[in-house]
């Protein structure tokens, strides 16, 4: 299928600067951004779209991975957190990370939504406010479950999980004539995944939107206690800003949908009124650690979808606040990432690499947010205003992390493996469930020496209705000026506990459609 992109303006290859105006400007062109572009158009606004990364089609992606982390992820895929202890994967193209997540598409939680409601005072937001939009964007974007058979890399998650009488259930996925080529992570070849970039971001387009590719917004303009638009550079590349084509764009509304580190990151760089803090903080990450199995049969866990089974029975294991909880799911297995995961080096690394073939991934994902032990992390700016966020892992995450890496252990030998590791610096490679729990035990809890990742970033432009503890509105206004709305992930007050695409689909369409039928923007 061979997707138009017209109206698209590639400001890297400009040679002066340009000036532009409309309706809505929307800074980035992911979840939030995509979503709030087709439907402003479709109600008839003059919309531009700005995206830092470059506009990549289906014959871009070629399933190598040497190709898709540099040109297609932040910092080309080596983004951390300050302290250099969790690795973050986080999409920059046009589409965002819609462009290169594995499709996994879960509605928001209840208890999370509950949680928000009582806890940050976020009106319309149960349930039963929600469920319309998540219906709508599930038609929208083709997600339902799973249909065809699981890979043997999800078979054996689901395997382990009976085993232990835990209940594994099918996950479903925004995808469209997808063949189980299992590289979503480098994007899709075929455009069978229902990303922003061949879904929304056309349709937008084809309405008489305007998208300006390697262009990165620097700062929100204001005027007196309004925003009036955004200045951005162009970008080359290899991420270096081009200051010397400079784009201004003058605009009625301003929405600000970089995704979570991003939309702060723009908010502080422009310098705008924060009299409370809040601004960066409460950036969750959902930290994912990682266990892996060694099977007596070959895996390939590289085919087929990346993620098909999940487990939710540890989500809520101690209550909404008590210990954290975890979703259990798997990790398709390329070479290139599976070799970063694995810490040690050497002959070691190499013995471990040798088994790649027979390797099933399991992670646990973390429900941060919930208890006052988990406050999150803060985005601040270095001096080069580029994005810094720090987040110590606490005790509290600690012992949720040393609980999921024994619970995949022991539901990886119920499934047969032969071996397990967990990922940590000092652990060694187990043929027991007794020998490995009692070495996981000892592991010390520590950053650097485990492994943990992430690949959901949310929060750290907190939605509420306290003034004192957010830095939005319930429709996702800036509280300290006028015009200026977030419409992505960074406005979730805690992590989700589910891979958040759809949750954000569903609050921007419902927040865009409010902004809509609002006077402010007549």
């Amino acid at each position: 299928m061979n997707i138009q992109y017209p109206n698209h303006i590639n400001v890297a290859q400009l040679d002066s600067s340009r000036a532009f105006d409309c309706d809505v400007v929307i800074c980035g062109t992911g979840a939030g951004g995509g979503v709030a572009a087709e439907i402003l158009t479709q109600a008839g606004y003059k919309v531009i779209m700005l995206e830092e990364g470059p506009l990549k089609r289906s014959s871009d992606f070629d399933m190598q991975e040497k190709t898709a982390y540099a040109t297609l992820y932040q910092e080309a895929a080596g983004r951390k957190t300050k302290d250099k202890a969790i690795n973050i994967l986080q999409g920059r193209a046009v589409g965002g990370s819609t462009t290169v997540n594995w499709t996994s598409s879960f509605r928001t939680p209840q208890k999370t939504l509950e949680y928000w409601s009582d806890n940050f005072h976020i009106k319309d937001i149960l349930y039963e406010n929600m469920e319309p939009w998540f219906i709508r964007m599930e038609q929208r974007l083709n997600i339902s479950p799973w249909a065809s058979p699981a890979n043997e890399n999800n078979t054996i998650l689901a395997r382990g999980a009976k085993a232990l009488s835990l209940t594994p259930k099918v996950i479903p996925r925004n995808v469209n004539g997808c063949i189980n080529l299992g590289y979503c992570g480098t994007g899709c070849p075929i455009n069978a995944k229902q990303s922003m970039l061949v879904s929304t971001i056309p349709t937008a387009l084809e309405s008489g939107a305007t998208l300006l590719s390697c262009c990165r917004a620097q700062k929100i303009l204001t005027e007196k206690d309004k925003a009036i638009g955004v200045k951005a550079f162009a970008i080359n590349k290899y991420g270096k800003l081009k200051k010397d084509i400079v784009i201004t764009v003058h605009a009625a509304k301003v929405i600000v949908a970089g995704g979570a580190i991003n939309s702060p990151a723009l908010l502080l760089r422009s310098k705008l009124p924060d009299p409370y803090r809040t601004l960066g903080k409460r950036t969750f990450l959902h930290p994912v650690s990682l266990v892996t199995g060694i099977m007596p049969k070959p895996v390939n866990a590289f085919s087929g979808a990346p993620q098909s089974v999940y487990v939710d029975d540890l989500l809520w294991r101690d209550g909404v606040t008590g210990k954290v909880g975890y979703k259990l799911e798997t990790a398709p297995m390329h070479p290139l990432l599976a070799s970063t995961v694995f810490l040690n080096h050497g002959s070691h690394h190499y013995d471990i690499m040798q088994k790649f073939p027979y390797m099933q991934a399991s992670l646990a994902l973390l429900r941060d947010g919930f208890n006052d032990d988990s406050v999150g992390g803060e985005v601040t700016l270095d001096k080069y205003d580029y994005p810094v966020l720090d987040y110590p892992i606490t005790d509290y995450i600690w012992e949720g992390i040393q609980h999921s890496w024994l619970t995949m252990t022991e539901l990886l030998f119920a499934a047969g493996a032969k071996h397990v590791i967990p990922l940590h610096l000092d652990s060694s490679i187990y043929s027991s469930w007794d020998k490995a729990r009692q070495a996981i035990k000892k592991l010390p809890l520590k950053k650097l020496r485990a492994q943990v990742a992430s690949a959901h970033v949310m929060g750290g432009c907190t939605m509420g209705g306290d003034i004192n503890n957010s830095v939005v509105d319930s429709h996702g206004r800036y509280h300290h000026v006028k015009n200026l709305f977030v419409f992505d992930g960074s406005l979730f007050p805690t992590s989700i506990g589910a891979n958040p695409q759809l949750s954000i689909y569903a609050l921007i369409a419902k927040l865009t459609n409010n902004l809509i039928q609002s006077d402010s923007l007549k």
